[in-house]
């Protein structure tokens, strides 16, 4: 079972990135800003929540781990721990859908929040999750904050694209970057959070996922095994017009609520890049600049498919036109 970072206990691989943590904690010298900063699922998020229920137990072990029985664990668990305050998208209360950036309100909460004595005795943590989510006026606001932090209160920031924070908040805070996870770390994983797949299954979502468990499991709960033929169908040859009407058919279904439209456009875009990556180190010029704007053409038709909710039937069929053509 995969448990939401707040409530997940397991961490593999970071060792590094926990060592950081620790020495700069036990020095007596921890920064009061952090930037988490790796690809997409990984294990950014988990690792913030594992940190601050360790500063809120007052736990001395080296691996930052703190027991799930523990009532501290429990509270981070449930979000309801008096010196914890989470920052990320939220539903608008107006649409009752997702907000598409992390406003300044919201980031204004988790100041007033910092400036409070801790409730407990100890420390007050807030995290900010997706941090390059945040609109201008809230990155100015998270800015002031860093400018003035307020004594036994830190902030982890954990961030998929640090390039799209303020230079001034980069500065401001420690850079903790976590690569992807190592092939033993995601095979162990794997058979923790998804017993049922057998060994070809685990080695072909992690030859899928480049070091990313959460993109492993996505795939894996998304028929992403399927889906990475299909792709390669069409990478290697150009695709018949009935075939390619088949597989939009396949590609826009949706089965048990899961969207293969988005992770069929994910997996062709990143083999597109891995392909393009591997033609310029073996020094083959051929049609890169084709290529990377090939790429970035099947970006915007996935972005605007989904924002305008046009027809997801067409734009696969519409890409498998587009690979081959001179």
């Amino acid at each position: 079972m995969v448990h939401e970072p707040r409530a997940n206990a397991l961490l593999r691989g970071h060792e590094g990135a926990v060592g950081s943590l620790y020495h700069a904690a036990i020095s007596g010298r921890l920064h009061h800003g952090w930037l988490l900063a790796g690809p997409p699922g990984i294990g950014k998020a988990t690792l913030a929540f594992r940190f601050a229920r360790w500063l809120l137990e007052g736990a001395e072990t080296p691996d930052l781990f703190v027991p799930e029985i523990s009532p501290v664990f429990r509270r981070v668990a449930a979000g309801t721990h008096p010196d914890l305050f989470t920052v990320e998208r939220r539903i608008n209360a107006k649409t009752e859908k997702l907000q598409s950036e992390i406003v300044v309100a919201t980031i204004q909460e988790a100041s007033a929040f910092m400036r409070l004595t801790p409730a407990e005795g100890g420390w007050r943590v807030v995290i900010i999750d997706g941090a390059e989510d945040m609109n201008t006026n809230a990155a100015n606001a998270l800015l002031k904050l860093l400018e003035e932090p307020p004594p036994r209160a830190i902030l982890l920031l954990a961030t998929s694209a640090p390039g799209r924070l303020l230079p001034t908040i980069r500065s401001r805070c420690r850079m903790l970057p976590m690569a992807p996870l190592g092939e033993t770390e995601m095979h162990e994983l794997l058979k923790d959070y998804a017993p049922e797949l057998d060994f070809a299954a685990r080695e072909r979502l992690i030859e899928l996922a480049e070091g990313s468990i959460g993109t492993a499991l996505s795939l894996a709960a998304e028929g992403g095994i399927a889906l990475a033929e299909l792709v390669d169908e069409a990478l290697d040859a150009p695709v018949a017009p009935a075939r390619a009407q088949a597989i939009a058919d396949t590609v826009a279904r949706t089965v048990d609520g899961a969207d293969k439209f988005e992770t069929f456009f994910s997996l062709l875009r990143g083999r597109l890049a891995a392909r393009t990556r591997a033609a310029a180190r073996a020094g083959r010029g051929g049609n890169l600049a084709a290529e990377v704007s090939l790429w970035q053409e099947f970006g915007k038709m996935e972005r605007e498919v989904i924002g305008l909710n046009l027809d997801k039937r067409a734009a696969v069929v519409v890409a498998l036109t587009q690979l081959h053509r001179s």
